[in-house]
């Protein structure tokens, strides 16, 4: 019982181990936990910006959706006949100046009304009017008011100009005035889409067209999307903020770099970026230049997570206070008994007088561990008694074994007289038999070994064939390649025999001088193969030999010679050994057998 090796456990005391156990087991789920919390804010981060980034883009589906139905309004208003033929230049009378301005009033308002329960949007036409043939029209232009206005050079918008450098491209604008301040009302700051209007027969410009109010219809798709404590802002393609869910139209919003648009990327796309405060979704389309974007604080989004954090390490910190108190109990409820008990381990031997097993007052898994231990060393004890037992008794059957080895032995012997005088009286071909049967008889002896060296297996191999030749005249060929170098290797006897006695009757046994049956051994990798193969025109069934040699629950009809054959190879040698079936590429069948490249051992 007692070793030379020393556990590292031993040289501490049982109270440190414990500790050590305890350790082991909290210290991992502290980490353990440290890593679920931050994993899970990685997995939360991700799906809530996957979430955002679909929201996102229907979002800006919408939005894109409002902007393009503008645009196909202020084409129908662009090639209007009414407002291609306006052109304050021409010499009309003042009635019918008032007519025009009338008509063209009831076609914008008629544009301007309300649709569909959304926030209404005002068309406005903006003409230059140098010479202010349009004089009585009103020119108090509203960001809430539709209408026609006519304005000389002192009235421009400061605007006007740069709508027309578009050359009737529509877009959009955050306007503050939508006339010159000293004429204009207050508060006219707006979101508006402006398109100038091109005279399409004449070429030139006719006048300005201004859809004001947008910033109320995109803010009503911005309403709709609910992102707690967070911002939505619809910006230009300088991140110049045109309308938001919170104040702050006009100024340019700060975003991280990652969040601007590369050379390489599309022009019309999405991305998202995380940073340590915020998530950053954002949908932009180059063509129009505007995007969408949505910030989302992660203060807010983590802080139901985070509630859950807390109550997860209070329960660590329960865990590991309750775990300490159990280590001490268990400490000084254990330390006694184990004490005992690693005594007498420690100087017990196997064989030795067992002592009376300590008496307890409790009756718990300890005591039960004490009993047992005591109960086992007892039950070694009649293990080593039987034992010695078991091999008097193995002395003496082998003693048994080699006294009954006596009689095949004289009959051994007597085979052999019976050759000598068939010999002298003239009898050749039954000496020959009897002199090759006893061969047979000497090698299937084999002085008791279970494993001989193929030398003297292939010796029992001739003389089995030598006999079968004798007994039915078979005329099959014989055919001999087995290196001398390879006579000395080991092989459980009486293998090669039911092997080749297979080839015969399954093979090349009505064949004649045309059967021939091959003998073969090679040596490979340490191994040796011993191949046995007739040219046999006989249909093998390949697949059930395989079966009946490797399932556990072979068919009984196919035959258990080889399996046994097979068996005894494995139980020798290793799994890794044994019979293997093949056809043979000339035709017939091929067994292989492999055996490791091992000699005789020494006999006992």
């Amino acid at each position: 019982m007692n070793s030379g090796f020393k556990n590292p456990l031993t040289q501490i005391g049982l109270k440190q181990q414990l500790i050590l156990v305890f350790l082991v087991l909290v210290v991992p789920l502290f980490i353990l936990n440290s890593y679920g919390n931050y994993r899970a804010d990685q997995i939360l981060k991700r799906n809530v910006s996957d979430a955002y980034m679909e929201l996102n883009k229907q979002n800006f589906k919408l939005i894109s959706r409002d902007i393009e139905s503008i645009n196909k309004v202020t084409s129908t208003v662009f090639q209007h006949p009414l407002v291609q033929q306006l052109n304050p230049a021409e010499d009309e009378s003042m009635l019918e100046r008032v007519k025009n301005y009338e008509r063209l009033e009831n076609l914008l308002n008629s544009y301007s009304a309300e649709s569909n329960q959304q926030a209404p949007l005002y068309y406005s036409l903006f003409v230059y009017d140098p010479t202010n043939s349009y004089s009585f029209a009103p020119y108090y232009p509203e960001s809430r008011k539709a209408g026609g206005y006519f304005f000389n050079e002192r009235e421009k918008p400061e605007w006007f100009d740069e709508a027309v450098a578009k050359k009737g491209n529509g877009y959009l604008r955050l306007i503050e005035h939508l006339s010159p301040p000293n004429r204009g009302q207050k508060n006219q700051r707006t979101l508006a889409y402006i398109r100038a209007i091109n005279n399409i027969a004449k070429g030139g410009t006719i006048g300005v067209l201004v859809v004001t109010n947008v910033d109320a219809r995109i803010g009503e798709s911005l309403q709709t999307v609910s992102i707690p404590e967070g911002e939505l802002y619809f910006t230009d393609w300088d991140n110049r903020i045109l309308t938001s869910t919170v104040p702050g139209a006009g100024r340019v919003l700060e975003l991280p770099r990652e969040a601007g648009t590369a050379a390489g990327d599309s022009m019309i796309g999405a991305k998202d970026v995380i940073t340590d405060d915020f998530i950053y979704v954002i949908n932009y389309n180059a063509m129009f230049k505007h995007k969408l974007i949505y910030k989302i604080p992660l203060k807010a989004l983590l802080q139901q997570q985070n509630e859950i954090k807390r109550i997860i390490l209070l329960i660590s910190v329960v865990y590991f206070a309750v775990g300490l108190i159990m280590i001490l109990y268990f400490w000084r409820a254990l330390m006694t008994p184990l004490q005992k008990l690693v005594y007498f381990v420690r100087r017990y031997e196997p064989g030795k007088v067992v002592p009376q097993t300590p008496k307890w007052r409790r009756n718990d898994e300890i005591s039960v561990l004490v009993s047992s231990i005591y109960e086992m060393a007892r039950r070694l004890n009649g293990l080593v008694h039987y034992k010695y037992q078991m091999d008097i008794k193995q002395k003496e059957a082998q003693l048994q074994i080699l006294y009954q080895q006596i009689n095949p032995h004289l009959l051994y012997n007597t085979l052999e007289s019976i050759y000598w005088k068939s010999t002298l009286e003239g009898n050749t071909a039954s000496a020959e038999m009897i002199k090759e049967l006893s061969k047979l008889m000497k090698i299937s002896l084999s002085r008791g070994r279970e494993l001989i060296t193929l030398g003297e297996e292939l010796e029992h191999v001739t003389a089995y064939i030598k006999l079968q030749e004798h007994r039915y005249e078979y005329g099959f060929k014989v055919t001999w390649d087995v290196p001398a170098a390879l006579h000395a290797c080991i092989i459980p006897k009486i293998t090669l025999q039911p092997l080749i006695e297979n080839a015969i009757i399954h093979g090349v046994k009505n064949m004649g001088e045309d059967g021939e049956i091959l003998i073969r051994a090679r040596e490979r990798a340490g191994r040796v193969e011993i191949a046995i193969g007739d040219n046999g025109y006989k249909t093998v069934d390949f697949p059930a030999i395989d079966k009946l040699l490797n399932d556990e629950s072979p068919s009984p009809s196919v035959g258990y010679g080889i399996r046994n054959i097979h068996q005894r190879l494995r139980l020798h040698f290793g799994t890794e050994f044994g019979l293997r079936y093949e056809a043979r590429a000339e035709g017939g069948t091929l067994v292989t057998v492999t055996l490791p490249g091992q000699t005789e051992p020494a006999e006992k």
